[in-house]
């Protein structure tokens, strides 16, 4: 049994795990797998709220800063290196808690995963040019010709979803939602263990998005657009990058090469941009009727949550 704490961004998925790890009847003993797609980068450490050092100090975290920005990382290789993960915290005699809001990663964890095709350079850098030349709206509408289910659950700018989905269609032939329905039909592998789901999602919206605004500000204010600086001045990063289509750091990096909507700030963009994902997160977690989920607005519903995770986690480290 795997222990999955999820949530859309801003939720506070990350300070319940702190919490869980360092105080109460579990501390000393969980050490944290991150299913996050921008932390394994490394680098990009603000615009990812990746941990601290201090807290990384404190408690293990797993699958952060495994690769460098400029190279590829799947659904299938996060199955990989978790389980890894996994079985060595096991092995040590501690427990194991993923934490993350990246859904494919989980949905990959949970062994309902196939393969879908690895993008070549060229095709992804075709797309990228056509996007340039025609802009993203554009290419949505071509996305819509091609595979109209997957273009009308994505917004026109979506720019790292429409790529993919049409690197996707490029490369076999078949669109992405196909490919995705061969996945929801099909049989989990043996041996796959049950993924255990604690979902923290806001009741008012709002409360969210006063969230979002004063994180990215704070990400701002301790130097996000230096970040994204330092990491174009690398000899081997280009715009184009799956890594530089990572909320906030497209916004960044469009504001540097100023090609931004100039009618607002960098701060406006990025947190619109941030809302969208976290709404996009919220749709995808609730077509999952498995998980469990609990209010993070609200003091009391955080303390069941807290509990529930005690619990699975104890049970968890039973199995």
């Amino acid at each position: 049994m795997i222990v999955v704490l999820t949530g859309p961004t801003a939720s506070g998925k990350s300070g319940m795990a702190l919490s869980l790890a360092t105080s109460g009847p579990l501390a000393d003993r969980l050490e944290i797998i991150s299913m996050d797609s921008a932390q394994v980068y490394r680098g990009m450490d603000i615009g990812t709220a990746k941990p601290s050092p201090d807290e990384r100090a404190a408690v293990p975290h797993h699958l952060i800063d495994l690769i460098d920005p400029w190279q590829a990382y799947s659904a299938a290789r996060f199955r990989d290196d978790a389980l890894s993960a996994l079985a060595d915290i096991r092995q040590r005699g501690r427990i194991p808690l993923v934490v993350g809001g990246t859904l494919l990663y989980g949905r990959a964890l949970a062994g309902g995963l196939s393969e879908l095709p690895e993008t070549e350079a060229a095709v992804r850098e075709a797309v990228a040019n056509e996007a340039k030349a025609f802009g993203w709206p554009a290419m949505h509408a071509a996305l819509a010709r091609v595979d109209p289910q997957t273009a009308a659950r994505l917004m026109p700018h979506d720019a790292q979803r429409i790529s993919r989905a049409l690197e996707v269609f490029r490369m076999s032939g078949r669109p992405l939602s196909a490919w995705l329905a061969d996945q929801a039909d099909s049989v989990p592998k043996a041996g796959v263990e049950t993924l255990i789901w604690i979902s923290l999602e806001p009741r008012d919206r709002s409360w969210l998005h006063q969230r979002i605004a004063l994180r990215f500000k704070h990400m701002l204010k301790r130097g996000l657009l230096d970040e994204v600086s330092a990491l174009m001045a690398q000899e081997k990063m280009h715009a184009s990058l799956p890594s530089m289509r990572a909320v906030g750091y497209r916004q960044c990096l469009q504001w540097l090469l100023d090609q931004a909507d100039q009618g607002s700030s960098l701060e406006e963009q990025g947190i619109a941009a941030t809302r969208q994902f976290a709404k996009r997160q919220l749709t995808w977690l609730r077509a999952m009727p498995q998980r469990q989920v609990f209010a993070c607005d609200d003091s009391s519903e955080l303390s069941r949550a807290q509990q529930r995770l005690e619990q699975a986690l104890a049970s968890a480290a039973t199995a």
